[in-house]
């Protein structure tokens, strides 16, 4: 006999953290994870949301500062922050840059290329780091 009830459909550990950092950039300033875990609906575990909060801080994504016997988190950057620290760690893992960068570039939108050409021309001092 088959049970038709329908179990939530299963997150993806990516889909996990970009909905965690979301909530955390709504907060008004430092959230703990108990607070993340309402924002989101409360459908995950506690540990979960602990776990995907530890896996963003080891990426550079998050911080936490000692809020009593917990931590409280805040997001160490934007959602294109975090897409191009990703773009720089693939980058880091590749023994030939140059060949990745060219590759890259090649595979542009015309679009996308303007934009990068433009970006490239301004000055280093307006640029993000």
């Amino acid at each position: 006999m088959t049970d038709h009830r329908r179990r939530p459909r299963r997150r993806g550990q990516g889909e996990l953290e970009v909905q965690v950092l979301s909530a955390l950039r709504e907060a008004e300033g430092p959230a703990t994870a108990g607070w993340v875990q309402d924002r989101l609906g409360g459908d995950l575990a506690y540990t979960t949301v602990i776990t995907i909060l530890t896996r963003l801080l080891a990426k550079g994504a998050v911080t936490r500062e000692r809020a009593g016997r917990s931590f409280a988190w805040t997001p160490a950057s934007d959602e294109a922050g975090l897409a191009a620290r990703k773009m720089r760690k693939v980058l880091d893992g590749e023994v030939d840059r140059e060949a990745v960068l060219a590759s890259f570039v090649t595979a542009l939108s015309p679009d996308d290329e303007r934009l990068l050409r433009e970006l490239l021309g301004q000055p280093e001092t307006e640029r993000e780091d």
